[in-house]
């Protein structure tokens, strides 16, 4: 192992602190600019909720990276680094506009293509195929796909957070079994803000991390997903970070097919994702946020032990988990969320933003 483990308790320590530090500012910052998720439409929360809380968590990761950069100058991949923070600082602010003009949804997936091909640029992407336009297209849609995904899961207090939580503990554990320092650093950063801002965004929340802070975090979890390496074949390397994201995808997946089969965009905002769907069941917020982190985390159990087991056995398990997710979304698809009468049409230009 290249870092210690002192070196990754700073990083982990020194993020959460700077996020539990920040959140308080951005939530008297967004009542003073009248920055707010006010309720209505889609939104299930009954009063206005500061939403600048993924600016906290972006200057809370940067300066803890940067420092921890500055202290350890014999840390690999500082040009990568700095790359990789102004992309996913540029698509925070694509997700802060977002908020703020209610932006259609071409202009953000311009800039998360944008943001795939600059991460395959940097040496880093998909290697399954062997066959580079191929590899160069699953690479760019894994980023604009996972990056989505968490903007999607931010539908419910400590939902998107808590996952990415999960998301980063399980990249620092693989990371530091295969000795990449850099990876598990990141992580552990990461890691230290979702720590730092969950505090105050669990059920109920006081602030929101708003489109910036999602697509933000999605960013870097993809990014952290591509650079993660383990022993054996592509179909490895490539499965583990799947498996890490396995609720993320699952999500995307159901709503996403979902709204195509009922008429509705895929690019609109709806009471149909994951979570909706438990608590019309009767479940309360808390017990289902718990149920999803549950998922999420046995799947993350699994990415890990797939790291460290045979080509054959990584084979089976991804077989049986994908067919555990397949019945687990056509279950969820049963739950009924659409009204039968109302089947608007869509535009890929006019719609509300998708959470």
């Amino acid at each position: 192992m290249t870092g210690g483990w002192l070196e990754y308790a700073i990083v982990f320590v020194a993020s959460a602190l700077l996020c539990t530090l920040f959140v308080p500012i951005a939530i008297r910052l967004s009542w003073k600019l009248d920055m707010l998720d006010r309720p209505g439409g889609h939104k299930s929360h009954e009063s206005p909720i500061p939403y600048l809380g993924g600016v906290a968590i972006l200057v809370a990761f940067t300066i803890a990276v940067l420092l921890e950069s500055t202290v350890r100058p014999s840390l690999g991949g500082r040009s990568e680094l700095r790359i990789i923070l102004v992309t996913a600082v540029v698509l925070a602010v694509v997700g802060l506009f977002d908020d703020l003009k209610r932006l259609p949804a071409w202009p953000r997936l311009v800039v998360e293509v944008a943001s795939g091909l600059v991460v395959w640029n940097l040496g880093v992407g998909v290697t399954l195929t062997g066959v580079t336009w191929v590899d160069l297209a699953l690479t760019v849609f894994w980023v604009v796909g996972i990056t989505n995904a968490f903007n999607l899961l931010d539908n419910m207090d400590g939902l998107a957070a808590g996952l990415a939580l999960i998301a980063c503990a399980t990249y620092f554990a693989v990371a530091v079994s295969n000795s990449q320092f850099l990876v598990a650093s990141l992580a552990a950063g990461l890691a230290g803000c979702t720590v730092g801002f969950l505090r105050t965004n669990r059920y109920p929340a006081r602030i929101h991390m708003g489109d910036g802070g999602a697509l933000f975090l999605g960013f870097l979890v993809s990014y952290l997903g591509l650079k993660l390496k383990v022993s054996g074949d592509g179909y490895q390397t490539f499965l583990v970070p799947v498996l890490v994201c396995a609720i993320a995808i699952l999500d995307t997946t159901l709503v996403t097919v979902a709204r195509f089969m009922s008429g509705r965009s895929p690019f609109q905002g709806g009471q149909d994702h994951i979570s909706h769907r438990l608590v019309s069941l009767g479940l309360p917020v808390p017990v289902v946020v718990a149920l999803i982190y549950s998922a999420a985390a046995s799947a993350s159990v699994l990415s890990f032990v797939c790291s460290r087991i045979d080509p054959i056995s990584v084979w089976i398990i991804g077989g049986l988990v994908g067919l555990g997710l397949s019945a687990a979304g056509v279950l969820l698809w049963a739950i009924p969320v659409y009204p039968e009468s109302q089947r608007p049409r869509y535009s890929f230009t006019e719609q509300q933003p998708a959470e």
